[in-house]
């Protein structure tokens, strides 16, 4: 039960919550460097409303709940919002959608189902923009909802915002829509901000705020914007449609974007199926989205139901589960992967994002948690999106505990004991253990058994962990000495299991050279350039006898990975696990060693698209690459020739357009 609290203690929450929120509005709105995830403020916002709503006599005329937002910054010229630009009212989850819809038709006073126009709701800046006679005049941003920044100068620079409307547009029409970052736009730029020893954004939507608020256009310029328009605020000069889905078809005929998805739906029912349509989508859409917007779609009812202090009672934003969540990180720990690199781990107090509940996210790499300043105790800003792996990507230092101490890589590798070493030059450290690590021994024998390497089929992550724990392999070498016995005694292992995987050993030691160097786990030697190896060395002992010099020779080998090709032939224990591989019984046929320049196809690009009649897509592509070829996976002036088969798709219309040669199987084989 909880405590009942007095008027004074009332009082102070309320003043808490308020403090609060405009700290976080300052953070956001002014300096664009937001402290806290928008789940965060979320929470703090819905429990100050709860909090006045039981207590209607103590609600200030200055409380975050009665405007709209924070005031603009001096930098930029004020401009005043004729119809203010309010934010919307939260819906988290399908009740809460429904309860919507309910009071809805409650105010409406009807049963019929209401029409709903929804849209995916983009996570970036809301901005004004006004045309006069179809000319851009002016750019502002949302501000406060009453008066927000003169940005004409940066708005001009977005490709996709028009300067002049086409097709009689009204003599005055005020256009607001979001701007965004793609999700691919953002990755480049903050490669780009790194790659410059710049600071990288944290979202796009921070990155789309700030680009924003450059006072130099050139800079805006430079930056991946885009622009789609949800609504209008002042028209002259044109008798609108009365369903809000009409005047985005009207704005989009004038030349202005509009988002792909939106549509109307009817009722609670087609908001929900719609809302779990586009979040099952989420993921593999090109920008970010926080959740889906519905709005009542006739405008004489949105009319009718009108506003409340800061957003319209026909609008909903129904909120995706949270990408970012804050947390309190546990511990630091580091985790030994195939190649022997360390990756640091945080440890975290179990959080629900990103409709998963999450303990552990990646730090990357010592760089980043030093750039971050990542320590135990602190509270951390946790991002999940979509299948992402879970990441820390910043600290609330204001939260930080005294005696927070920084973290340093270890001297020992945290599994065998084994030196960690950190070559020169290079900003991953590694544990030198190699094949002895029981953390690289597990990985190394996942990778051995892959698919693309050995493709030994039955042997598992948890099998692999079985054989492993239990001192029944070491190396790759000692799967083949495995009997049916042993493996039967295993933990949801049969009889027949046994022999199944057996025989998919047994049937693995038939291979081919290039499959053989890349089951080997090589750093940097990926199946394509096992492949170019094996084909320019012909043979084993060829390519273990050659030097760095020599391996560089060989097409996309430079000289790291011809270091680390050197390195890994020159260490005795590699050397007698291939001995012992071959012992087991591993061939291959026999390859001709020939150089790129000798080979039919060297020099030309090949693109695959649709379903070739006999041929596997790898087994295309490693006809083509054998022969000196280079497929790649995208159509351009560069490709000299699109193999097609059935349901070839978009791929195909442009290679004509290009004018790329075009094959079937029969002229690939042939």
């Amino acid at each position: 039960m909880k405590p009942v609290m007095g008027v004074s203690d009332i009082e102070s929450q309320l003043e808490k919550l308020r403090a609060a929120l405009r700290h976080h509005n300052y953070r956001y709105y002014v300096l664009d460097d937001p402290e806290v995830p928008d789940a965060e403020y979320d929470r703090l916002f819905r429990d100050l409303q709860a909090l006045e709503a039981d207590n209607p006599e103590l609600v200030t005329p200055d409380s975050p709940t009665q405007r709209v937002g924070a005031t603009p910054v001096s930098d930029f010229g004020a401009v005043s919002h004729d119809v203010p630009m309010l934010s919307l009212e939260n819906a988290f989850g399908d009740d809460e959608l429904t309860e919507f819809d309910r009071r809805i038709r409650e105010r409406l006073d009807q049963e019929d189902e209401v029409d709903y126009l929804a849209e995916p709701k983009l996570d970036g800046a809301a901005v004004s923009l006004r045309y006069e006679n179809g000319v851009l005049v002016r750019g502002a941003t949302r501000g406060d909802g009453l008066t927000g920044e003169d940005i004409s100068h940066n708005v001009r620079t977005i490709q996709s915002i028009p300067l002049r409307l086409q097709d009689s547009p009204p003599s005055l029409l005020e256009v607001r829509g979001e701007v965004f970052m793609s999700t691919e736009g953002f990755r480049a730029l903050n490669q780009r901000m790194t790659d410059e020893g710049g600071k990288p954004f944290v979202n796009p939507r921070n990155a789309a705020a700030g680009s924003l608020r450059q006072l130099d256009p050139r800079l805006t310029a430079a930056r991946p914007l885009e622009f789609i328009a949800y609504g209008v605020g002042v028209v002259e000069g044109e008798d609108l449609p009365q369903r809000h889905s009409e005047v985005l078809g009207l704005l989009k005929s004038w030349g202005i974007r509009i988002s792909s998805l939106g549509e109307v739906v009817a009722g609670a029912s087609g908001c929900v199926a719609y809302y779990e349509r586009i979040a099952a989508q989420r993921s593999r859409l090109p920008y970010e989205i926080d959740g889906v917007v519905f709005k009542v779609d006739l405008r004489p009812l949105q009319e009718k139901l009108g506003y409340v202090a800061r957003a319209p009672r026909w609008a909903v934003a129904a909120k995706f589960p949270a990408q970012e969540e804050l947390t309190v990180l546990r511990a630091i720990e580091f985790q030994v992967g195939r190649t022997g690199a360390l990756t640091p781990v945080a440890r975290l107090e179990p959080v629900f994002v990103g409709g998963v509940t999450v303990s552990n996210a990646t730090l990357h790499n010592m760089d980043e948690v030093r750039r971050k300043d990542v320590r135990p105790g602190d509270t951390v800003i946790v991002r999940r999106a979509g299948d992402v792996i879970p990441e820390v990507v910043g600290v609330v230092l204001e939260k930080r505990p005294s005696g927070a101490r920084q973290i340093e890589m270890p001297e020992r590798c945290p599994v065998c004991d084994s030196d960690v070493v950190q070559p020169e030059g290079e900003a991953v450290a590694r544990c030198s253990g190699g094949l002895y690590c029981a953390a690289q021994r597990k990985e190394a024998l996942r990778h051995f058994a892959s698919r693309k390497a050995m493709d030994i089929e039955g042997l598992g992550t948890k099998l692999i962990e079985q054989l492993v724990d239990g001192d029944l392999v070491e190396t790759p070498a000692d799967l083949y000495g495995l009997t049916v016995d042993e493996l039967a005694a295993l933990d949801r292992m049969a009889e027949k299991s046994a022999e199944n995987l057996v025989a998919s050993i047994e049937k693995s030691k038939q291979t081919d050279f290039g499959r053989f160097l890349f089951a080997l786990g090589i750093r940097d030697v990926g199946e394509v350039t096992a492949r170019q190896l094996a084909r320019h060395f012909g043979d084993l002992d060829a390519l273990m006898a050659a030097n760095e010099e020599a391996l560089a020779e060989v097409r996309d080998v430079g000289p790291i990975v011809a270091a680390h090709v050197a390195s890994f032939f020159a260490q005795a224990h590699n050397r007698r696990v291939i001995e012992c591989l071959l012992e087991a019984g591993l061939v291959w046929p026999k390859v001709t060693p020939a150089k790129d320049e000798e080979l039919p196809l060297s020099g030309k690009t090949f693109v695959l698209t649709g379903t070739l009649p006999n041929l596997t897509r790898d087994e295309a592509k490693a006809r083509i690459e054998a022969l000196g070829g280079k497929v790649t996976g995208s159509i351009s002036g560069k490709t000299d020739y699109l193999v097609a088969g059935d349901s070839p798709g978009s791929k195909l219309d442009k290679a004509k357009k290009l004018g790329v040669t075009i094959l079937d199987e029969d002229e690939l084989v042939g």
